[in-house]
């Protein structure tokens, strides 16, 4: 099975919505890895790849926690935003952070590293366990993977209330109906703890460990941006590009119905937070 359609769409059409909303991300997201750091801080000097990396942000964070002696390296399947990682890190003077574009799932991912980390960056990789198996040879013997995932939809309304929403008006168009570049399984691909044990522990990872972690997470500094992220990203943002002129003719009417779901979510200051909850996963290669 190829990635090319996936890579496709994270190297463009995705690539343009995440950086319409890239605060939301970098900001919304940074409370959830900041909490994993906490946890599991990474020693001075460690060597550490950082998968999926998107934007960079977490890459550059555990660069400046390693000191000069370590190197935090991102690795990410769309050149576009490998280019804003490096141009981020350039701007930011983290030199210990460099970045490279590779398919996870079968491309060399270099090391050997002392630890492997993924916030989000694990769920949309068509075969899975391939990229898993890669994961674990590009790490020392001992060395450890720590990747953080969504749990079940019902549990992270800030993604699932505004599906929930447009699936009600625009009708759902699988990948297999249309020609159009997709995002891969989706967000919630690894919710399941005994699936993601079981792929894990298939690879020749060993004590995997699961955390639950609940948070709110801002996806609109406005109502307005709110409706506007819902409308372009995740499930409902799909829906609505894979339906084509279907979905852009029902727009307006989903812009409406989305109004009253986020709206149960806005602050006093008029930013909008949604519940979430995801899994730290954690797996050891064998000594």
């Amino acid at each position: 099975m190829s990635n090319d359609v996936v890579i496709e769409a994270w190297n463009t059409v995705l690539f343009e919505k995440f950086s319409r909303f890239k605060f939301l991300f970098v900001e919304g997201y940074a409370s959830i890895s900041q909490a994993v750091f906490h946890r599991q801080p990474f020693p001075d000097g460690s060597s550490v790849l950082d998968v999926g990396c998107g934007f960079g942000d977490c890459t550059i964070a555990i660069a400046r926690s390693i000191g000069d002696a370590g190197v935090a390296s991102g690795v990410d399947c769309a050149s576009n935003f490998i280019g804003e990682c490096r141009k981020s890190a350039a701007e930011e003077q983290v030199d210990n952070a460099q970045f490279f574009v590779a398919d996870v799932e079968r491309e060399d991912l270099g090391g050997p590293y002392d630890y492997a980390f993924a916030r989000f960056g694990t769920m949309f990789f068509n075969l899975p366990g391939l990229a898993m198996k890669n994961i674990r040879s590009s790490l020392k013997p001992g060395g450890s993977f720590t990747q953080v995932v969504w749990r079940k939809r019902e549990d992270n309304p800030w993604l699932h209330d505004a599906e929930k929403c447009v699936r009600e008006i625009v009708p759902v168009v699988s990948h297999d109906e249309t020609n159009e570049v997709h995002c891969g399984p989706g967000p919630f691909s690894m919710a399941g703890a005994d699936l993601v044990s079981d792929m894990l522990q298939s690879v020749g990872f060993q004590n995997v460990q699961f955390e639950r972690f609940d948070s709110d997470i801002c996806i609109g500094r406005s109502l307005g941006e709110a409706i506007e992220f819902a409308l372009e990203l995740g499930p409902a943002g799909e829906i609505i590009r894979l339906a084509g002129e279907t979905g852009q003719k029902l727009r307006g009417e989903v812009s409406v119905a989305l109004r009253d779901v986020v709206s149960r979510y806005a602050r006093e200051d008029g930013s909008v937070w949604a519940p979430s909850s995801a899994w730290f996963v954690t797996a050891h290669n064998p000594e």
